[in-house]
């Protein structure tokens, strides 16, 4: 195998961790609008992810920092291409991080709500975008011969895309929910079970018909063990919620994040940006990539970092693994 190629598995590898880490604290912050009946069970939402949130995002900024490095030719139509999306997931993320650390600065009631729309609107915004650029990269985007992007946004927002966009939202919401239940005591945790069962259901009909259309259009036989993996993970996922067994749903939904992101890199490879005009003028893991030279350089220092990086996200999970509920926000105020 190739470098390119390892590094193109090490990049579908981050984005993975990505969507598997920040999918549950997007999901939890759509929870804010759809769980919590009041302050205080928003308080309990936000702190199930308050020690972890910004650690998850470290993904995201590997995931960009690696693919620039290894594909700048991918990173640069990309960007370029997909300027105005991935500039409102930058924003969002942005105020969402300021509204995390500043919510709690002041007692006003206004000030703390408007703080908690951000974090919903600032974590729903994201969880679909993801969806819809992902969608338009497997899907191919208008590139001509001189590896640049000719579209505009609205030749983004197609129906493939846009269900994707649904896709994402859907399962990173279930995967939310399943994580709250798994996080929480008392009434919030209950209620957090029927909503993720609800949830779930809703996801497995558009995922299904997502998968399926993935599959059809560009899918081999490789990318359809990993649509039968996420398939029947959620289905498990579904039936271990269902039973009271939020650890093992929220294992399953992770893995149904994992698998389905899978299928759509074994989907995508060997291409990084198929050319919606000509095949010959795609990007793919051979023309977008950086020098070998380079390539060595990069791979033996994510040898010696990313096993620092796993111990130190690993011991963080630990240290707060507990559940709380609103029991301990009245301890706390008190």
């Amino acid at each position: 195998m190739e470098l390119h190629d390892v590094w193109f598995v090490l990049i579908a590898v981050l984005w993975t961790g990505y969507f598997f880490l920040e999918g549950f604290d997007f999901g939890v912050g759509v929870l804010t609008k759809l769980l919590a009946r009041d302050r205080t069970e928003k308080r309990v939402l936000i702190n199930t992810i308050g020690p972890v949130w910004d650690g998850n995002e470290v993904w995201l900024l590997t995931a960009g920092g690696a693919t620039f490095a290894a594909f700048p030719e991918w990173y640069a139509t990309l960007f370029s291409g997909f300027y105005l999306p991935l500039l409102i997931i930058l924003l969002c993320l942005i105020i969402r991080g300021v509204a995390f650390e500043y919510r709690a600065k002041r007692p006003e009631e206004r000030w703390q709500t408007n703080w908690e729309h951000a974090i919903f609107w600032t974590s729903l915004i994201p969880a679909l975008l993801w969806g819809v650029a992902f969608g338009n990269i497997v899907r191919g985007v208008k590139i001509d011969a001189h590896k640049e992007y000719v579209g505009n946004f609205w030749d983004l927002l197609n129906p493939y895309s846009l269900l994707g966009g649904l896709v994402t939202l859907t399962l990173f919401t279930f995967h939310g929910t399943v994580f709250t239940a798994l996080k929480t005591v008392g009434d919030i945790r209950m209620r957090a079970r029927k909503l993720a069962l609800a949830l779930g259901l809703i996801t497995a009909v558009l995922a299904l018909g997502f998968l399926i259309w993935t599959q059809a259009d560009n899918g081999d036989g490789k990318s359809l063990v990993a649509m039968l993996v996420a398939v029947v993970a959620l289905a498990a996922a579904i039936v271990a919620i269902k039973l009271g067994r939020e650890g093992w749903s929220f294992a399953l939904s992770g893995l149904t994040i994992v698998a389905a992101v899978a299928m759509l890199f074994l989907s995508l490879f060997p291409n990084v940006m198929p050319s919606s005009l000509n095949e010959e003028w795609s990007l793919t893991v051979t023309n977008a990539s950086s020098t070998p030279y380079t390539l060595k350089i990069m791979t033996w220092c994510a040898g010696v970092a990313t096993p620092i990086v796993l111990l130190y996200q690993s011991w963080t999970y630990w240290v707060f693994r507990k559940r709380i509920g609103t029991q301990h926000i009245a301890d706390a105020a008190h």
